[in-house]
């Protein structure tokens, strides 16, 4: 009975986050950059790595899973759950026009497990991208004058994953072997604004749905300078990899005065291709008595690679990413202060996105803070974080993305196979 509380709270997360994640059919953020590509990508790692940055790339944490670098399981002790929710707010502004979205989804969910003292494994399910956009403009067309055109889009990419890794003397290596798996609707139409009976408005949609098995390798090496201080350099490879897509396209043509619908082009269930690019990240951190942990890290990834049944979008040839961070516990093994255990995170990032458009390269930037709250001598934590910052520019006739996100997650620890010393 020890742990049934802990099982019981992750449950009781598990059934909010899902909550959280079936909300977003009627609570969606709109980004009009998301229609590009695979859509804005979503930040898989957990709630107290956003709140540092995210630096992942050699962070290790004995009791909290680094779904970012695999080789980070090999330093599990206890079998860790996580769950993770984020909520969000964006402001989007394009020459005087300005308007506010928001939205709550369900953000990952992971279970890590050690295996011996050298090794360890974890399986779970990470966001990978996100696609919600809705558009109107006024045209003027030469056949009958001016009219409605709009642009709407829907959809997620998710991974399903597991990955295994182990460990000699300062040096990890292990990877995660995944099936992403999502789909993208992309619908665009023009409406006349005349009233006359014999202009037809006109509706193009795709439906593509995707499905593939995905890869990550990593590695990490850690050293001791002096007794209190530490080391690690750690680094990633994705190497470019090709799901398998299903599509539907519909073009349909029909009169605002009836409801009957004339359909010009029908393909269904056209099999095709996309190729994901090669993607890599290295970073560098020092750690000191398990109370302070400092680094930095770079990923980038080269877009130019990226294709769609065999055709490519308004992308850049490459983006990369730099983070900065840490964390401060003031005193991890205090019984009568609670504040002590509390542990304390600040980071930032700026990288270049792989939305390029008007000849111009789209880039973002935040600030975060995190905090861990521990349950009452236990390794258990709850973690929060924030992000504040920016996407894209106003400049060139494009639009500025300003957003604030919030995260609440959760690790509870256990420990399996106890041998019994009763019957």
């Amino acid at each position: 009975m020890r742990h049934t509380y802990a099982k019981s709270l992750l449950s009781t997360v598990f059934v909010i986050t899902a909550l959280a994640a079936n909300a977003q059919n009627s609570n969606k953020e709109n980004s009009p950059y998301s229609r590009f590509g695979i859509g804005e990508q979503r930040n898989g790692v957990n709630t107290l790595l956003k709140g540092m940055g995210s630096i992942s790339s050699a962070y290790t944490n004995p009791y909290a899973v680094n779904t970012d670098n695999p080789a980070s399981y090999a330093s599990l002790l206890l079998t860790t759950y996580e769950a993770g929710g984020e909520g969000s707010t964006r402001t989007v502004q394009g020459g005087t026009d300005k308007y506010r979205t928001g939205m709550a989804t369900l953000s990952y969910m992971n279970v890590g497990i050690p295996i011996g003292k050298y090794a360890g494994m974890s399986f779970g399910l990470r966001p990978v991208s996100r696609v919600y956009y809705s558009l109107n403009d006024t045209t003027a067309v030469d056949t009958f004058g001016s009219a409605i055109k709009s642009y709407e889009g829907d959809g997620a990419w998710n991974n399903a994953f597991i990955g295994f890794a182990g460990k000699y003397k300062g040096f990890s290596l292990g990877f995660n072997f995944g099936y992403t798996f999502g789909k993208i609707d992309n619908i665009s139409s023009l409406e006349p604004l005349t009233t006359s009976e014999k202009v037809v408005s006109s509706r193009f949609a795709t439906y593509t749905r995707v499905g593939g098995i995905s890869w990550k390798v990593g590695a990490m090496y850690e050293h001791a300078l002096k007794k209190s201080l530490m080391i690690r350099g750690g680094g990633t490879v994705t190497l470019s990899q090709t799901l398998n897509a299903s599509r539907d396209q519909y073009w349909l043509s029909y009169n605002n005065y009836s409801s009957q619908l004339d359909t010009a082009h029908q393909s269904r269930k056209v099999k095709g291709d996309i190729t994901m690019p090669l993607s890599y990240s290295a970073g560098i951190q020092l750690a000191g008595n398990d109370r302070w942990v400092v680094g930095i890290d770079y990923t980038g990834a080269n877009w130019g690679d990226y294709k769609s049944y065999g055709t490519t979008d308004s992308l850049a040839s490459s983006t990369y990413k730099v983070s900065v961070g840490g964390e401060y516990t003031p005193n991890p093994a205090s019984m009568r202060k609670y504040l002590q255990r509390v542990t304390y995170r600040l980071g930032a990032y700026y990288g270049t996105d792989p939305v390029e458009l008007r000849n111009t390269q789209l880039d973002y930037y935040a600030v975060t803070a995190g905090l861990s709250l521990p349950f009452k001598r236990n390794t258990s934590r709850i973690h929060t974080s924030i992000e504040v910052g920016s996407r894209g520019t106003k400049t060139n006739g494009l639009i500025r993305e300003t957003f604030v996100r919030f995260g609440l997650g959760i690790s509870l620890n256990d420990k399996w196979f106890i041998k019994r010393k009763y019957d």
